[in-house]
This record gives structure tokens, sequence and C-alpha cells, in this order.
């Protein structure tokens, strides 16, 4: 795909939605930090509903960390794996109180080293949070970075790599959220919604060749 292409691709995104949000709930790093710990293999609905609970009765790494794993359990019990994220949020707020003064860090190796805290993760909070010119690459955008030839790559990180390369500069910033909101409602993975897509005429993907 050549420049051209992608700058008329992202401009569309930017005319359509100016102003991309994650569609997780937070107000502070430190809310959106457990929210997108709490997300791994489910759904963003699921995590604010179990957020909603959770965040008027704990939502510092202090009160979080008063709760322990038991009583951080009754709340995300609802989400998927949510022993096994219990166990990691609170060792990462106890981390967070201990080594960061309750201060969730804006660099990827402090992010990198909490428990629960993957290359993706860091890069949607420090991009999301701290508005840096990160791109955390999920299934989505690994999809339709493949599919529409924006910026193929065989993993993950070949993928967030071609990205930071090919995205304009000026797009840059939220072009994380358009691809993910892309993938998730437009260019989803068994069907892409071809025929109602924004940048169809654009897109280096066919119905006629399988798909990546």
């Amino acid at each position: 795909m050549n420049a051209a292409k992608r700058l008329e691709i992202f401009r569309r995104f930017h005319e359509d939605n100016p102003e991309p949000r994650t569609e997780l709930a937070y107000t502070t790093p430190f809310e959106l930090l457990i929210a997108v710990i709490l997300s791994a293999q489910s759904t963003d609905v699921g995590v604010n509903k179990a957020t909603a609970r959770l965040y008027p009765i704990a939502n510092t790494p202090q009160a979080i960390l008063d709760l322990g794993v038991e009583g951080l359990s009754h709340y995300i019990k609802t989400i998927g794996l949510y022993n096994s994220k219990a166990k990691n949020v609170i060792e990462t707020c106890r981390r967070l109180v201990e080594l960061h003064g309750g201060q969730v860090p804006e660099s990827r190796e402090a992010l990198e080293a909490l428990p629960g805290v993957g290359r993706k993760t860091a890069n949607v909070v420090l991009n999301t949070a701290f508005r840096q010119l990160t791109m955390a690459v999920d299934t989505h955008i690994f999809r339709v970075s493949n599919r529409t030839r924006i910026a193929p790559g065989k993993n993950v990180v070949e993928v967030e790599r071609g990205l930071l390369k090919h995205v304009p500069k000026a797009y840059l910033l939220d072009a994380h959220h358009w691809l993910i909101l892309h993938g998730r409602y437009v260019c989803q993975a068994r069907k892409p919604r071809c025929g109602s897509c924004r940048i169809e005429d654009l897109c280096e993907y066919t119905a006629k060749t399988s798909d990546d």
C-alpha cells in the first residue's frame, strides 16, 4: 500500500471520528491500567460492568491492595480468568505503592515490569492515558493491518513497527483507536462488512483472496 492511500484512509477515519476514545470506562491512568489488565480475553462491556462495581469502592492502588485477592475477586468474578487477574492486579498495586509512590509509571520498561502487563497493555496505557506515540496491537488491529495491507506483518511486533513507520504522523496519536473500532465493528474477523466500509475503495483486501 502506498503512502497516498494510507493518508486518505486515516483522513477519513479522522473525518468520521475526530476524537476517538477507548470503550473502556476510566477516569485516571490507574483505572485505565486496571481495566486493560482485566480486559485480556474479555469484552470491554464485561470489564466496564465489573469496574462500575469496583471503582466506587476502590480505585487507587492502596484501596485495591487493601481489598486483597479474595475481596477483589468478589467484584470481578464475572470476568474470565478472574482468579489469576485478581492476583496480578493485587501484586501490581503492591508494586505501584512500594516502587512508584502509588502512581502509574510513564515508561514502557516500568509498566512491563508490573504483573499482568505485557507490551500491548503498556502501549495502551502510554498512548491512551499519557498520549504517547505508541501503537498497541490487539487481534483487531493485527487483522485490519494485514487484511487492508496498511501494515502487514507476521506477528504483533512486526505490525506495531509497520504502523509506527507508515501511519501519517498527523494521525498516529489516535490511530490505535480508529483501527480497533474499525476491526470491532466493520472489518470483522469472520465476515468483513465490506459493503458498508468507509475505506473499501482504498483497501487492498478482496473476498476473492484468502484472508491473512
